[in-house]
């Protein structure tokens, strides 16, 4: 098996529009919430939402360009694109056969459906449709737009597993890769799914916060109050090289991956496994592909979307998998950036490799009240960031559906 290592990342998230601004705005405990601006939220239960702000996207397309592409693609290419500046790739000196692309989206072009169909009721069912609807609207053409950009033409699909969906394309590469099947991959994830639909639909499931007069401090995960998660949108992408290919191009080694555990609840289309079944098999499968003990892992960024069974089920995992290490550091980066749906995967890993650069843990804010269950049973870093020194972090995130993806990053030493 071969060594993949993380040689480049990029984001677009609520909380900034590169990966600096983004680690820094972790690192000092922001708040992306705010009142929704992309649709009259009036009427909703929920009237707020983590927005990405400020994004720009003329420095990735020429105007003619924009209208053949969802916003979800839009973040996808603008977050790509700082990952392979910082990557250094030159795709002229490499073979362009084995670089390739896995890609996620929970939702893909929701806000271009919504449009279109709400076109075709307005024009009394005449079908006057985008010629680009299609294109648009599909989740799998972000990777593919990618691919034709760099003109790559290795291994190339997205991953659709929900809110486990970017977390399950980075082990998919990391995976390709390892078995010498690739010597590149992008992979990370992009969702846009902040829309009338998606807003609706969740409330109507009871899953979304209605704090509407608190909404900086609505995510509040593991918090005895917590009421239900916050919607977020944006963009994570993460180069994933061969150890061999970054060594001979001299590349900039950010972190390694070393283990990544898919797995499945097998029990509730919305639900957690109110034992945490399956988020406990995804951290052992995770562990044991890395070789280590859970003694070893320093930092979970928990998956933690601030859902009263959620938290519960993930940490009644984590205490029986970390039941032998009390020092491990546990933090949820949602309830800064929001729940990104299938992107949340790719971000929470650019978190967790700056945490591993960097030894600094960020914190969960708004969290007042551990759940008194697991209160004294891990390091919870509440408020403040934490420096630490951290060799290895593992990234959890879990979907509807029951799907499980655990996967962990290690401090690189040649």
């Amino acid at each position: 098996m071969k060594r993949v290592v993380i040689t480049g990342i990029g984001a677009i998230t609520p909380l900034g529009n590169t990966v600096n601004d983004f680690w820094s705005a972790l690192v000092s405990g922001k708040s992306g919430a705010k009142p929704i601006t992309k649709f009259d939220a009036t009427n909703f239960k929920t009237k707020f939402a983590c927005e990405v702000t400020g994004f720009e996207p003329s420095p990735y397309f020429e105007k003619a360009e924009l209208r053949k592409y969802d916003l979800f693609t839009q973040y996808a290419i603008a977050s790509v694109q700082e990952a392979v500046t910082q990557a250094q790739l030159d795709f002229d000196s490499l073979n362009r056969d084995r670089i390739g692309v896995i890609w996620a989206s929970g939702d893909g072009g929701v806000s271009t459906f919504e449009e279109q169909i709400g076109a075709f009721n307005a024009g009394n069912g005449i079908p006057r449709f985008n010629p680009f609807f299609i294109s648009k609207r599909i989740s799998n053409i972000a990777s593919g737009v990618i691919s034709i950009k760099y003109g790559l033409r290795g291994v190339n699909y997205t991953t659709s597993a929900a809110c486990s969906a970017s977390n399950t394309a980075i082990i998919d590469a990391f995976n390709y890769i390892r078995w010498g099947k690739a010597d590149i991959i992008i992979a990370g994830g992009s969702e846009a799914s902040i829309t009338e639909s998606s807003i609706g639909g969740f409330n109507a499931s009871k899953a979304l916060s209605t704090s509407n007069d608190n909404y900086l401090s609505a995510s509040k995960p593991f918090d005895v109050n917590r009421n239900g998660f916050v919607l977020g949108e944006g963009a994570g992408a993460l180069i994933l090289e061969s150890y061999d290919s970054a060594i001979q191009r001299k590349a900039n080694i950010l972190a390694e991956i070393v283990g990544g555990g898919l797995a499945a609840d097998a029990y509730h289309l919305t639900g957690t496994h109110p034992e945490g079944d399956g988020a406990y098999l995804g951290m052992r499968l995770a562990l044991e592909e890395a070789e280590i003990s859970p003694s070893e892992i320093d930092y979970v960024n928990a998956h933690a979307t601030s859902t009263p069974m959620g938290d519960r089920s993930e940490l009644k995992a984590v205490e029986r998998m970390f039941a032998s290490n009390p020092q491990l550091s546990v933090s949820a980066t949602k309830s800064m950036t929001g729940h990104l749906l299938g992107a949340a995967g790719a971000i929470e890993a650019i978190a967790c490799i700056k945490a591993v650069q960097e030894d600094i843990v960020p914190p969960t804010i708004n969290t007042t009240e551990i759940d008194p269950e697991f209160k004294g049973k891990f390091d919870f870093v509440l408020g403040t960031a934490k420096s630490k020194k951290i060799k290895y972090a593992m990234s959890n995130t879990f979907g509807f559906g029951g799907h499980v993806a655990c996967s962990i990053f290690k401090k690189f030493t040649d």
